[in-house]
């Protein structure tokens, strides 16, 4: 199946991004706060099929030597296509020369190591909601 690739925040349907993150089980919000995120990151990849958004990722960087990759989602009916891979390659082309850091959720870290990330030892993190985080396998 062919996609068009777009690397621009114009004419996306922010709703469907806000309800495809949730479908996927990944954090979402109000589809304005998606906007502000999305357009205010370094990169940003959407993959569309015909007129519909079918998967998205972002990443924010100083585009010199640190990168980190954040909502990485492919819509349910179009995973298992090698879609969510093509995203994370064109991210990580743009990201080129730069470490790179994503967390991913718990179960999903075989398909980052295919792409070469490995995981981290030293990785720390302060969440809003570190409950939350902890009970979704996501901290200590």
């Amino acid at each position: 199946m062919e996609v068009d690739i777009r690397y621009t925040c114009s004419d996306v349907d922010w709703g469907l991004v806000s309800e495809t993150l949730k479908r996927v089980g990944m954090a979402h919000h109000a589809p304005e706060t998606h906007r502000r995120a999305f357009e205010a990151s370094y990169t940003t990849v959407f993959l569309y099929h015909g007129p519909r958004l079918i998967g998205f990722g972002r990443a924010i960087s100083d585009g010199a030597y640190q990168g980190a990759v954040y909502d990485v989602a492919v819509v349910p009916e179009f995973q298992q296509k090698g879609y969510g891979r093509l995203i994370m390659q064109k991210i990580l082309e743009r990201l080129s020369g730069c470490n790179v850091i994503l967390y991913a959720a718990p179960g999903k870290e075989a398909f980052y190591r295919k792409l070469g990330l490995r995981k981290m030892k030293t990785g720390m993190a302060l969440f809003k909601d570190p409950a939350r985080m902890s009970e979704r396998g996501f901290i200590e």
